[in-house]
């Protein structure tokens, strides 16, 4: 694909598995660059929002930077975007995890932690189960490193919902936004398929 491969500015929070989201995105055939830059936010035909780590910790990075307007407007306006793990749970308008806190806002709703009695944190392969309307996920197994979780799909959304303790929300889409709770660069092909699909969605 040399000279045709499709450029994704990787958004760098401080607080993700950056050299596995790289590797995957270049395995899907894509020309991945690091940033924290906002230009490149608003200007890049794809952007990447990976995370691990706290909530509070990876929206000061982003408040910090400039980052946070520029990738909620993009998210609003339904530009290509993929959140990965805690960049979903960024999307939302708070956390358990980090009271006080707000999140990117894009998505309405709260963020909760898993509930006592349970293997917390999650970490492991879990079935992603698609709901009607999705258009990039297929059923199959990711892989989930989460302690918090986002309940129901909400409104105006579709997606794929997984089960630990009850269902909660394994993915979201809405036009050219997709969010994973799981870490597709870390989901083997079935993983790497859904990379693919969303490079060359439109």
């Amino acid at each position: 694909m040399a000279g045709s491969a499709v450029q994704v500015a990787v958004v760098r929070t401080g607080s993700a598995n950056l050299a596995s989201v790289l590797a995957g995105l270049r395995r899907a055939g894509a020309d991945p660059f690091l940033t924290q830059d906002p230009a490149d936010i608003e200007a890049s035909d794809r952007v990447m929002l990976p995370g691990v780590g706290a909530f509070g910790a990876a929206m000061d990075e982003l408040d910090a930077r400039g980052l946070s307007a520029p990738l909620a407007e993009r998210a609003r306006a339904g530009r290509p975007l993929m959140a990965i793990c805690l960049g979903l749970q960024l999307l939302f308008e708070s956390s358990d995890e980090t009271p006080g806190v707000a999140g990117l806002g894009v998505v309405p709703g709260h963020v909760r932690r898993f509930p006592e009695g349970l293997i917390i944190p999650q970490l492991g392969w879990n079935r992603v189960r698609p709901l009607e309307g999705s258009r990039l996920l297929e059923d199959g197994y990711a892989y989930y490193a989460n302690s918090y979780r986002v309940e129901a799909m909400p409104e105006g959304y579709t997606g794929a919902m997984t089960d630990h303790g009850g269902p909660f929300v394994g993915a979201l889409e809405r036009g050219s936004l997709l969010a994973c709770q799981f870490h597709p660069e870390l989901s083997g092909a079935w993983g790497q398929a859904l990379l693919t699909r969303w490079l060359e969605s439109n």
